[in-house]
């Protein structure tokens, strides 16, 4: 296939860009930051189309070429959840990107969505649950899905929403827990700051969620919203003794030292039937 890769240079995109060459598919990478393109290991065998979705130009098929999907990860402004630009910039400047596309006649999508769509729920999250976004950005990627459904109304395209949950993995953002704990273990810290740690999350690492993604860019004939999770809650307590063990680090948890999320209920994860099922997995 001939892919279309926007976000390719960000956490997730520089470990799926690799993960869908090792599949053979052709890459053409969309930035406006050419000079982080040239970092990245697999430079030598993508193409790249140099793009910026807040200052679009026309004629996109001439920049990006032919492609049989678009993966859509570009989103600026993550990790404040909270930030109004979310829906005052980048949900209008994405809808008309998609939307320009599939006046040109793309005809695939594959665009990462978030865990937060389904608002403050408890328990196991699954795909047919109502959303009900509790942040400017789970709101704005809400909001964005519905437009394009509606837009699937007046014109034949292919959406796959994936809603990630929690990643972690090599490069993710340096203000996450476990980069930040890792840090602190390099440093030589005796003790290490967090939350109470009770909250039950659902984490699977960045390797698995691109796995993910390349099988669903692959079946063409999915349209849908589907979970890019592990299934299992695991306390955030647990995750981070897990990583001290896993370093073999004598460092303390300060627990308690800063107080739990007000955008996030304290304990929730994602069903993955759909996605296993979608995988070929028993």
């Amino acid at each position: 296939m001939k892919i279309l890769v926007t976000g390719a240079t960000g956490f997730l995109g520089r470990h799926l860009v690799p993960a869908l060459l090792s599949c053979g598919h052709q890459i053409t990478v969309a930035g406006r930051d050419q000079g982080r393109f040239l970092k990245m290991p697999w430079i030598g065998k993508c193409r790249f189309a140099a793009f910026d979705i807040h200052h679009p130009s026309a004629n996109l098929r001439d920049i990006f070429g032919e492609a049989d999907a678009v993966v859509h990860l570009a989103w600026p402004g993550l990790p404040n959840y909270k930030d109004l630009f979310h829906y005052e910039v980048n949900l209008p400047a994405d809808y008309e990107f998609i939307k320009s596309l599939v006046l040109d006649g793309y005809s695939q999508f594959l665009i990462t969505g978030t865990c937060f769509e389904y608002g403050m729920k408890s328990g196991c999250l699954s795909e047919e649950m109502e959303t009900l976004p509790a942040n400017p950005y789970a709101l704005a990627k809400d909001t964005l899905r519905k437009f394009l459904e509606m837009l699937q109304t007046k014109f034949s395209f292919t959406l796959q929403w994936a809603r990630l949950f929690y990643m972690y993995g090599e490069g993710q953002n340096p203000n996450s827990l476990l980069a930040m704990l890792d840090r602190s273990i390099d440093r030589g810290d005796s003790t290490f700051n967090m939350s109470g740690g009770e909250q039950l999350r659902d984490y699977l690492h960045v390797c698995q969620v691109v796995e993910g993604l390349a099988s669903i860019v692959e079946k063409k004939k999915f349209n849908g919203i589907i979970n890019i999770c592990s299934g299992k809650p695991i306390s955030v307590r647990k995750l981070v003794e897990m990583r001290i063990a896993e370093r073999q680090a004598d460092i303390q948890l300060n627990l308690g030292y800063y107080p739990y999320p007000d955008y996030e209920p304290m304990a929730f994860w994602g069903n993955r039937k759909r996605l296993d099922h979608l995988m070929g997995v028993e």
